[in-house]
């Protein structure tokens, strides 16, 4: 039997912190570096004209702002996160754009127990959902919101090994600081979904049907050479993987001098990645579909916009 879910208090104080807002400062970044994982993503989910889709932990915005684009001017987007800072940043995109999207509401819940209506096609979601505290209990709550019928695409990582643009600054960082207390392979975080199993034993205990995964892998330029930057690429690289990857938790609360032995360290590391004027390192991810088996699905070739 499931259990209820409980609150995901630890998270949401780290999404509101410091964290949130370095998020804020790197949107541009993140949204470039992401770029090919985002536009398999939305591929894969295949948003259709006048559709309603609910973006889970929408970030800084660019997830939904791209889904509203493509169900137009007749679907309807809801955009979920924890963090205030980040979705105060995605409302001001929002409304410097303009065109034919979407409609979107911005909400600042806890996906895992905010009750839904059931109105959705689409339940789409980039990396925003690896940290329930109760997987299963917060995959069954969102299917119910969706229509009998509405179909699940994700993305989630794989192991830190299949990740070098995250384990390459993680081994030099932990050459200089003390390495953290060993977490259970299932607790949320960035890796909670690295198994392809576990993922199916979730979602299949959440009541989903079809499912299926598939491994993504892509190349991530995290730092590039581009006109009007005043960062060289590798500095650019350093910067980014020290501010978004899992080595910023580890700095926290270091002193000034050991920060600086770590960043040191991370240029170091990064130095071989270097060439042609960008620093481009590997990404492995997962990118899983379910569907909510309450009515069958439609085939795609005869479905009606």
């Amino acid at each position: 039997m499931i259990q209820a879910p409980r609150a995901n208090a630890d998270q949401i104080e780290y999404w509101n912190g410091e964290v949130g807002r370095r998020w804020v400062r790197r949107q541009a970044t993140l949204d470039r570096v992401f770029a090919p994982l985002t536009a398999a993503l939305l591929e894969r989910a295949a948003p259709r004209p006048g559709e309603r889709a609910l973006d889970v932990g929408c970030g800084c915005g660019t997830t939904a702002l791209a889904l509203a684009e493509r169900v137009g001017a007749g679907g309807h987007v809801l955009a979920v996160d924890v963090s205030r800072p980040m979705l105060d940043h995605a409302r001001a995109r929002a409304a410097a754009g303009g065109g034919t999207r979407a409609p979107i509401k911005w909400l600042e819940a806890d996906a895992s127990a905010r009750r839904f209506a059931p109105s959705a096609d689409l339940l789409f979601s980039r990396f925003g959902v690896m940290f329930f505290a109760v997987p299963a209990a917060a995959f069954a709550n969102l299917r119910r919101a969706l229509r009998p019928g509405g179909r699940l695409a994700m993305l989630c990582w794989r192991t830190r090994e299949e990740n070098p643009w995250m384990a390459v600054a993680l081994g030099a960082v932990l050459r200089v600081v003390p390495p953290p207390e060993p977490m259970p392979p299932d607790a949320p975080g960035p890796f909670a979904f690295a198994d392809a199993g576990r993922v199916e034993r979730v979602l299949t205990e959440a009541g989903f049907g079809g499912i299926a995964g598939e491994r993504l892998d892509a190349d991530l330029v995290v730092g590039e050479d581009r006109d009007g930057s005043d960062e060289g690429p590798l500095e650019e690289a350093v910067g980014f993987v020290l501010e978004v990857g899992p080595v910023a938790a580890l700095l926290k609360d270091v002193e000034a001098e050991v920060r600086e032995r770590a960043r040191a360290g991370v240029l170091e590391a990064l130095r071989p990645y270097a060439r042609e004027g960008r620093v481009e390192l590997g990404a492995g991810c997962w990118l899983c579909r379910a569907v909510d088996p309450a009515a069958p699905t439609v085939p795609d070739r005869d479905r009606r916009a």
